[in-house]
């Protein structure tokens, strides 16, 4: 099937690279401006970007897809149905009108609609999450569903590793999804009212550890924002980015943080988590080990 792919992060890169590879045609991708990424503040393509240029595929950077030229580039093409992964825009009419929108949304629909679902899903401690195939409508991830997949979450995962699982499944539902559309044979089931819930974007108030929870919350924060956000956490009046974290059975963290045997520990609710990697305010990130070496005199946390 002849189709357009819009996409930006690195995980809709890889779901553009299966559909290359499963024998639809990509006769367009849309993906978001460069922007200034990095500690040199350089304008830096998508990774999509970057993949279309690879694969000699023609791409195009609206501020809007929804613009007129953006559409009329659509229209030349002669798509037959638009592939959207981890945008980053909103699409509105004509395009949910004129093409079919089908969307690899990387929850279980309709748990977690929203802009962040694999960092909500992990800050909950879900066991099982899942990718999801379906069309667009004007709603937030409310369209009807064509295919699903779900999978287990260990505990120790990361929203990376996830993430990447997830793509390696939504690829795929994806193809099979316009396999089943050209044949005129694509099945939409409506979602459920039950099992709602919502995942909006990431935002600074959603960094800052809470230690008057429990030990496997504090793990959970950390790994759904590693390993691109970042935890935050207060030591001596600045905030460090923590990145990885584990329980500490049996271990305490005398005044909330503490060093214990070389190992720096945080006092929670109903125990203790040892931080494993962090990272200094204009620094890299580091072993917690190479932090304390040389390091003199108690910790202050705040916050």
């Amino acid at each position: 099937m002849r189709v357009a792919f819009a996409g930006s992060p690195a995980p809709a890169a890889s779901i553009l690279r299966h559909l290359t590879r499963s024998g639809h045609e990509v006769a367009l991708v849309v993906t978001q401006p460069d922007r200034r990424r990095g500690r040199s503040g350089r304008p830096r393509p998508t990774a999509v970007a970057e993949a279309a240029d690879e694969l000699g595929l023609a791409a195009r950077r609206p501020e809007s897809i929804n613009d007129q030229h953006t559409v009329a580039r659509l229209e030349a093409a002669e798509v037959g149905a638009l592939c959207v992964v981890a945008f980053g825009q909103i699409l509105r009419d004509p395009l949910l009108e004129r093409w079919p929108c089908l969307n690899v949304h990387f929850s279980l629909l309709p748990a977690y609609r929203g802009a962040a679902p694999v960092e909500r899903a992990l800050m909950d401690g879900a066991e099982r999450t899942g990718v999801t195939v379906m069309r667009m409508d004007a709603g937030v991830d409310t369209g009807p569903m064509a295919h699903r997949a779900e999978l287990s979450v260990p505990p120790r995962e990361d929203a990376g590793t996830l993430t990447g699982r997830l793509a390696d499944a939504g690829g795929p539902l994806l193809a099979e999804a316009l396999d089943d559309l050209e044949r005129g044979e694509l099945t939409l089931v409506p979602q459920p009212d039950d099992g709602v819930s919502l995942a909006p974007k990431i935002g600074p108030d959603d960094r800052p550890l809470r230690l008057d929870g429990t030990a496997r919350a504090v793990v959970d924060h950390v790994r759904a924002l590693a390993p691109h956000i970042g935890a935050t956490l207060g030591i001596d009046g600045k905030s460090f980015n923590v990145w990885r974290v584990a329980p500490a059975p049996g271990a305490d963290a005398p005044g909330g943080i503490a060093v214990v045997d070389g190992r720096l520990l945080l006092r929670c609710a109903d125990g203790a988590v040892e931080v494993l990697e962090l990272q200094p305010p204009g620094r890299a990130r580091m072993a917690t080990g190479d932090f304390l070496r040389g390091r003199r005199g108690a910790l202050r946390l705040e916050g």
